[in-house]
């Protein structure tokens, strides 16, 4: 949705908020005013500096959200909501600065080495960090997470984060050494993820896909523990009062299920709701509000359509268990590339970024965004807004309107049998007026060339059900979270199209692809000038494969109230600080 806790891991965003310029904030400074007193019988000014008054504690801070959480597990959860709300409450190895992005030892790991191989890591832990019961966290819990997430009983989008390593070692309850099978150059990354209890989960994982502690965490060693969870109300977490960052001024958070926009702005600004992402057209209304304050940040994402290769009657896994690559079974309509460039050709960027987004997005060829410069190709161009080479590819590809009613059917398609209509669904997620807006525009826009598209917005838990269960034709949504390497294989490798499951869940399949994405992870040295040329072919097989269509980089905005002291909003975590945040009257 937005910068938030450190997330080192895509995942699926609820809302599109963007803006056109990022803009670093003014960092707050903790100052004392210097009273200046006239004494008129010595004739002489006194400087009398008064006693610093100490936070002041109390208050809750509410954030405002279209769509509620599905899981509280870190291994398990796949979208933006989950990760807002667990990420309160489980530790990670590394931190992220929130202004630069940097990988920096904030967390667990004070500080690590590298062998000169580049294959061993060695992590050093910080001593005296403590789950809410007082039961130490240690390097167990780490080995205890990421075997979690290599084991056959735990169904996690998360695999590619330990398909590469060869062992985890655990010298004493402080050192972690992590050995790779082979050089992988984002590997530091892979090891972000939120670290679980081991005391509160069975020994062999048997237990991790359905435990209590999934909906209801009964520790946590984060700055709040958590209280209760109404399905599709509200996540309320409290002051974890051991935090070892020092416990938060704040009494608590809470996580609002508010799914109209509408609604969630009146709510901000009457102080029902302390924060929200906004959409484009509430920007002038928070910005005259003097009760409020907006950040804006170019966000680590982009929003797309996905176009299922699959059927979506029939999701079958990228490759077998014997690691071959699995035949799909094709969508009838989409597998064909040439309907997809079609679909590519006849949407209007220019129109979508200046009326859906307002003016506030930029365009996007391919996967890798422009802020990573050393892999970005500048050279991929951008599909133009053309009508007559859509209708001239879906004629190519045997998608003709014989019988004069407006929508094409299969006349010698290569995907469907003959007389098939060309018809497709196309969902986002409700509550979202930018994406609803979005999806009437693409509608109309495909209708005008013989397509017969049916559009939803349906409940995002729903949304990412079908996304991940590959049961979908097309489905607009975004990605946040990328991070700054380039590496995105969780996307298109094939051993990551795993229905149910796999973030690939557009079933792409491209050997190709799937050896420049192994090549460019284990480049000796990592070098990004070695690594980049990998990268710019995979965008150049990627822009005319077109598994997504791009309709924008991502850009945020953040409406949020003033009634906390200390809020210091940087482009890669909103709450970097909320320990420090205290109330301002």
């Amino acid at each position: 949705m937005y910068a938030h806790r450190f997330t080192p891991l895509a995942v699926l965003t609820i809302l599109v908020v963007v803006l056109a310029a990022c803009v670093q904030p003014t960092p707050i400074v903790e100052t004392v005013r210097e009273t200046v007193v006239v004494t008129q019988e010595v004739e002489k000014v006194v400087v009398v500096t008064p006693t610093p008054v100490p936070p002041k504690r109390g208050g809750v801070w509410v954030e405002g959200s279209s769509a509620d959480a599905s899981i509280l597990n870190p291994i398990l959860a796949s979208d933006s909501a989950s990760f807002d709300v667990l990420s309160w409450f489980y530790p990670s190895l590394i931190g992220q600065d929130p202004f630069s992005g940097a990988v920096v030892p904030t967390e667990m790991a004070e500080r690590w080495e590298v062998s000169e191989d580049g294959l061993v890591w060695t992590f050093y832990l910080r001593d005296g960090v403590q789950w809410s019961d007082g039961t130490p966290v240690t390097a167990q819990d780490f080995k205890f997470t990421y075997d979690a997430i290599a084991s056959d009983l735990v169904e996690t989008p998360r695999k590619s984060n330990v398909e590469l390593i060869e062992s985890i070692e655990i010298p004493d309850d402080r050192t972690v050494v992590v050995t790779f099978k082979s050089v992988k150059c984002d590997g530091l990354t892979d090891l972000g993820l939120g670290w679980l209890p081991r005391h509160k989960f069975a020994e062999d994982f048997s237990d991790i896909m359905t435990s209590p502690e999934n909906e209801a965490p009964s520790v946590s060693a984060g700055p709040f523990v958590f209280k209760e969870w109404v399905r599709d109300d509200r996540a309320t977490v409290v002051r974890n009062e051991t935090y070892w960052k020092g416990a938060p001024f704040m009494d608590g958070w809470i996580y609002k299920i508010v799914p109209d926009p509408g609604a969630r702005l009146a709510q901000l600004q009457t102080g029902e709701l302390d924060m929200i992402g906004l959409q484009p057209e509430q920007l002038t209304t928070v910005e005259l509000d003097p009760n409020l304050n907006i950040y804006k940040f170019k966000d680590d994402g982009y929003s797309y359509i996905a176009l299922n290769m699959g059927n979506p009657e029939n999701p079958m896994p990228g490759r077998d268990e014997e690691g071959n690559i699995v035949e799909q079974d094709p969508h009838p309509i989409l597998s064909d590339k040439l309907v997809r460039q079609a679909i590519a050709h006849a949407l209007d960027y220019d129109t979508i970024i200046s009326k859906v987004y307002l003016g506030q997005g930029y365009r996007m060829a391919s996967n890798v965004l422009p802020a990573v410069e050393w892999a970005y190709d500048p050279t991929v161009p951008f599909y133009p807004y053309e009508p007559e080479t859509a209708q001239a590819l879906l004629d190519e590809a045997g998608w003709t309107d014989s019988d004069g009613d407006g929508v094409r059917e299969c006349n010698g398609c290569a995907t469907a049998e003959e007389g098939t209509p060309l018809e497709l669904t196309l969902i986002t997620n409700a509550g979202n007026t930018t994406r609803e807006d979005l999806g009437a525009l693409v509608q109309d826009q495909l209708n005008e060339i013989g397509f017969q598209i049916n559009f939803e917005a349906i409940e995002f838990g729903t949304l990412v059900q079908q996304l991940l269960g590959q049961t979908f034709d097309m489905v607009i949504i975004g990605w946040t979270g990328l991070g700054s390497d380039p590496n995105d294989d969780a996307f298109w490798h094939t051993r990551f199209d795993t229905p149910g499951s796999g973030f690939n869940f557009v079933s792409y399949s491209n050997p190709k692809v799937d050896e420049l994405l192994e090549q460019g992870v284990s480049v000796p040295g990592c070098a990004p000038e070695d690594r980049a040329p990998y990268y710019k072919e995979i965008q150049q097989i990627i822009h005319e494969d077109v598994p997504y269509v791009f309709v924008t980089g991502t850009v945020a905005n953040i409406g949020y109230s003033k009634k906390f002291n200390g809020v210091n909003p940087g482009p890669w975590s909103f709450y970097w600080n909320i320990e420090k945040w205290s109330l301002a009257e």
